[in-house]
């Protein structure tokens, strides 16, 4: 299946209407700057999108997308470092957990993003952790592969594989579109 059509809904920030009117939603995670917003403008072949933005912690809310008139897509605040206060970045973390571990809103599948450069970091793997103990359906991308010299790439991929294992990995780049029609197909079973 192709994403033939995407538009923004709406930015939330508790409860909502829009999360509980039983259109499936994939909701895409990670830390700040990961590359989230460009994940998600690839597969929905649609720039600007989602914002994107070189500022860590620029998301604050949960965007939600319609894609194909049939699903949401989720696109979270980052986790981990923001340029913000620091109410601000407990209120952006709070905002994760709450969506991610305690709503009650049980996303179709949860899209993991990881820079392949740095490779799963302890924040990271605490997250992989707590959706995994939630039991959630994690797909993990390891984004910027275009970053990783191609001199390092296949030691990197297995490092991360080692890591992340059992969970698959797609490699991605929005730069080199690479790994876009392997997520989008992951995403719509």
């Amino acid at each position: 299946m192709k994403i033939k059509t995407a538009r923004f809904i709406k930015g939330v920030v508790k409860a909502d209407s829009i999360l509980e009117n039983g259109i499936p939603q994939i909701a895409f995670i990670g830390r700040s700057n990961v590359g989230k917003s460009s994940v998600i403008n690839s597969i929905t072949n649609k720039k600007g999108l989602a914002r994107t933005s070189s500022t860590p912690g620029r998301t604050q809310e949960i965007n939600v997308f319609l894609i194909n008139e049939s699903y949401y897509l989720i696109d979270l605040p980052g986790y981990g470092y923001a340029k913000t206060s620091k109410v601000i970045r407990e209120k952006i973390q709070n905002l994760i957990h709450w969506y991610i571990l305690d709503s009650g809103y049980e996303p179709k599948q949860i899209v993991h993003i990881i820079d392949a450069k740095v490779g799963p970091t302890d924040t990271d793997m605490d997250m992989l952790y707590n959706l995994e103990t939630k039991r959630k359906n994690i797909i993990i991308v390891a984004n910027k592969v275009d970053k990783i010299k191609s001199s390092e790439y296949q030691k990197k991929m297995k490092k991360t594989q080692a890591l992340l294992s059992p969970h698959k990995i797609i490699p991605f780049s929005s730069t080199k579109k690479i790994g876009i029609s392997e997520l989008c197909k992951e995403i719509m079973k």
